[in-house]
């Protein structure tokens, strides 16, 4: 399997691939507000969603429809921003990416009505996946190349401590501003985003012959196709339970609704671990830990049905669903890799992948509590999501395999 091509400018000199090292630190600390402002943004409509449906005046299960409204979003961007704009200097696209999410919130927060907001949540979710793959192609540029997955994950680690931090606080002012002041917030964290990233992020440019045509190459490509399903199926399992986790804490495992935002901080705290962890199994050895993760996943999921009415075991589940996002820099790298040269259009489509796991997680899990399955169905709905997973992993690697025997 071919390395993935360098994010930097074939023209780079050893030089200029020292500073650029030396510019990593304060660089991925940019970047990390950026992922911490679009964690919270994504996140935080799962814990105000009974807030939201009440003064909207629609069903919990018809406010998730905001969720996938912004996945939407997501998914649409991604492939149409990194390729429009794949000739970008990098610094240039990421904060043009972020000034886009600030107003995006900032719109949602002054909605006049549930059909606007879902149209404003799309406008937010629109430059997230772009930002994020940007994000990564420039940490795994200023990092040393045995080291990609951790400089990924380094950048990635803004949404797990946005879960652990940004979103507890984001649903505190919920609770007692009103769900609104949640996305002002958002909006808030976005705008200095685009400050620091103009402050400390290098100004690297393209690779040379970059091009909408060149990027959407990468869309011919049978792996490129695969690892995407295999974060859009298997990692929707964790938004079937995750996307429903306030109403199942509350109505299942009788927590008061004070302390649901420390069982989202637990899951934050979850994200984090997962988060450096997969990234460095992913470094030692990128295949099983993708395999090993999917695995997981069907375990702590399917975990939910045994631990939803005890306190303690289930804030120990959430925890453990956390740590699920240990698959994310693994398919990043993974996608880098089998895309050759449209390294931009890969990076932004896996977050494409993720968010139509958002929207298909929640989706699915909604109609099976609207089936009258409880809220607990959604613990079946995320396992058999993560055992999808695992199949088109195995057609991934069956055809690598077959490809490399025919090499």
């Amino acid at each position: 399997m071919e390395s993935a091509p360098s994010a930097l400018a074939p023209s780079s000199t050893a030089g200029q691939a020292a500073g650029n090292h030396a510019a990593f630190a304060p660089a991925v600390l940019a970047l990390g507000v950026g992922s911490f402002a679009i964690g919270t943004g994504e996140f935080v409509v799962m814990g105000l969603l009974p807030e939201m449906a009440r003064d909207l005046g629609v069903t919990i299960p018809q406010a998730g429809h905001t969720i996938s409204a912004y996945a939407l979003g997501v998914v649409i961007g991604a492939p149409v921003l990194a390729v429009l704009a794949a000739h970008w200097q990098r610094r240039v696209l990421l904060i043009a990416m972020m000034a886009l999410f600030a107003l995006g919130n900032v719109a949602s927060a002054m909605a006049p009505g549930y059909a606007s907001l879902n149209l404003l949540r799309f406008v937010a979710g629109l430059p997230h996946g772009t930002y994020f793959g940007v994000a990564a192609l420039v940490a795994a540029a200023l990092a040393p190349p045995q080291r990609r997955a951790s400089a990924v994950a380094l950048v990635m680690s803004g949404l797990a401590t946005a879960t652990m931090l940004g979103v507890p606080l984001a649903a505190w002012l919920g609770q007692h501003l009103g769900w609104r002041s949640a996305f002002v917030l958002v909006g808030a964290i976005a705008a200095v985003t685009c400050v620091l990233v103009q402050r400390y992020v290098p100004p690297l440019e393209a690779p040379h012959g970059t091009s909408p045509w060149r990027e959407l190459g990468a869309l011919a490509k049978p792996q490129v196709w695969l690892t995407l399903g295999i974060g859009a199926v298997g990692f929707g399992g964790m938004f079937a339970v995750f996307s429903y986790i306030k109403p199942l804490l509350t109505e299942v495992t009788g927590m008061p609704i004070t302390a649901v935002p420390l069982a989202l901080g637990l899951f934050g705290l979850g994200m984090v671990v997962g988060n450096l962890v997969g990234a460095r199994l992913a470094d030692k050895s990128l295949m099983r830990t993708i395999a090993g993760v999917l695995a997981w996943t069907v375990l702590v999921l399917v975990g939910f049905l045994f631990t939803a009415p005890y306190t303690v075991p289930v804030c120990i589940n959430v925890f453990l669903l956390g740590t699920l996002v240990a698959i994310g820099p693994a398919l990043q790298i993974r996608l880098m890799d089998v895309a050759d040269h449209a390294q931009t259009l890969a990076a932004a489509l896996n977050h494409s992948a993720f968010n139509i796991a958002n929207a298909l997680g929640a989706w699915l899990g909604g109609v099976a509590i609207a089936a009258g399955l409880g809220w607990t169905s959604t613990g079946w709905v995320g396992a058999l999501l993560a055992i999808g997973g695992l199949l088109v992993f195995a057609a991934s690697l069956w055809l690598h395999r077959r490809t490399r025997r025919m090499a």
